[in-house]
């Protein structure tokens, strides 16, 4: 719907994720089936990484923004261990009750005292020994589920543990994206009901359109957080509050790649004018003229990126393709424009005469049940940065939000690679303004 058909008021109807299909309320037997799915995704995912030769931490190169695919797999495993079968009451050292069933697995594997440069030269455990490990850890937990009561105290270091796993398991998509490597080939599991899994989510050829037109919601109030009263709640999103939402205009999908190019076009990227001050000194520091994974003509498109894929796509994009999983494909300008920084998104809208929203803004709008906003092909950058509510208080996992606040910036909604179950309205995902690795992109609000 356009802005000049009216203002949208649903009055305080609010819309989350179905109880049937969340994790956050799922039940013993729902939560099994879900962790195993998540343990066999994990399982293919390192297997991905070892056929590509990245199974050894000495053969993966030493960035910031991944960690070892082994170390991973182990983490993985050893932080369900620590929550569920050791009962921990904290992510401090001290707070899980006995040991872990690796010898050293709390020297190898707790993310708070393992610092990231050192998990390159870390003595693990051999590949078919952490997966040996991560099976063992994987039946205990089950065992222990099928006994446990069908309540919200009982069932919370389950819901904890599966969540990590599904975020570590996106992360490692990222990872696979950032090295070149093809993604396995598990169809379903990070559908999420938009259809955006398949050719246009991980291979990335067409299939994605991004959708255009506004949206003028009238405002009004509701509850930011939604219902906590039972079910999984990260810390960060807590605690619910009612909050006054004054009208406004936004995009009813993202901005696309054709919408991104015309910025591109007019220079975009040589007029400071448009940049903030931690924009320009990102552009000067990264050099850039285009998003990350764009490229034109022989300047390189990563391993394996051979020729062009896909299903043409791209007449009118100036010759320039993008590199997904190590493919080199043709840019297609309806597709939603993706791996870019806040910076750059900042930049867009400063061109365009446009804003991006805060992420009250965001909440209000995809809880209101309008059938023309979409979200959930990539994550969205917003006005917000990350910041506590009031009442905050961290959870067990103390280091999950507390450490970041004031030096992240909010994403709203999901992207392809996220589950289904994990996806919420209310979730607020969180990262420096300069990633673009993630699968971020980006819609605008009226000034």
């Amino acid at each position: 719907m356009d802005g000049s058909e009216g203002p949208y008021n649903a009055g305080m109807t609010e819309h989350d994720t179905p109880d049937d299909s969340s994790f956050r309320r799922a039940g013993p037997r729902q939560l099994a089936a879900a962790m195993q799915d998540a343990r066999h995704y994990t399982l293919a995912l390192f297997d991905a990484f070892d056929a590509a030769g990245y199974g050894v931490p000495a053969q993966v190169p030493r960035l910031s923004i991944i960690n070892p695919p082994l170390w991973e797999l182990g983490h993985t495993a050893w932080f369900g261990e620590w929550f569920v079968l050791r009962d921990a009451t904290g992510s401090h050292p001290g707070e899980a009750h006995g040991h872990s069933l690796l010898a050293r697995g709390d020297d190898w594997f707790d993310s708070n005292t393992v610092a990231h440069r050192t998990r390159w030269t870390l003595d693990l455990p051999a590949p078919g020994a952490l997966k040996t490990y991560c099976r063992e850890v994987q039946d205990r937990i089950l065992d222990r589920l099928a006994r446990e009561a069908d309540d919200d105290a009982a069932l919370y270091p389950y819901r904890l543990a599966l969540a990590h796993e599904d975020m570590h398991g996106e992360a490692n998509l990222y990872t696979l994206q950032t090295l070149g490597v093809a993604p396995p080939g598990l169809d379903g599991h990070v559908s999420g009901g938009s259809g955006v899994t398949g050719a246009g989510g991980i291979a990335g050829v067409g299939g994605v359109v991004a959708t255009s037109g506004e949206i003028a919601f009238a405002g009004g109030s509701f509850v930011r957080g939604g219902d906590q009263s039972r079910g999984f709640v990260f810390d960060n999103e807590r605690r619910a509050a009612a909050c006054r939402v004054a009208p406004f205009s936004i995009d009813a999908g993202l901005v696309s790649n054709g919408a991104y190019l015309a910025f591109m076009r007019d220079g975009g990227y040589q007029r400071p004018e448009y940049w903030s001050e931690a924009g320009r000194a990102w552009l000067m520091a990264q050099e850039r003229s285009a998003p990350r994974y764009w490229r034109r003509g022989d300047d390189g498109g990563g391993a394996g990126s051979g020729g062009s894929a896909g299903n043409g796509g791209g007449a009118g994009n100036d010759g320039w393709h993008v590199v997904r999983f190590g493919r080199r494909i043709a840019l297609d300008l309806e597709e939603p424009v993706r791996h870019v920084t806040l910076h750059e998104a900042q930049a867009w809208c400063s061109w365009a005469g446009r804003r991006l929203p805060q992420e009250t803004e965001w909440e209000f709008a995809a809880v209101q049940g309008h059938p023309d906003f979409r979200w959930g092909q990539l994550w969205e950058w917003t006005a917000s940065g990350f910041l506590p509510y009031e009442g905050f208080a961290a959870d067990r996992y103390r280091e999950y939000s507390a450490p970041w606040f004031g030096t992240r910036q909010v994403l709203r909604g999901a992207s392809f690679a996220t589950p289904a179950r994990f996806r919420s309205a209310r979730f607020r995902n969180f990262f420096t303004p300069e990633r673009d690795d993630i699968f971020s992109g980006f819609r605008t609000c009226a000034l």
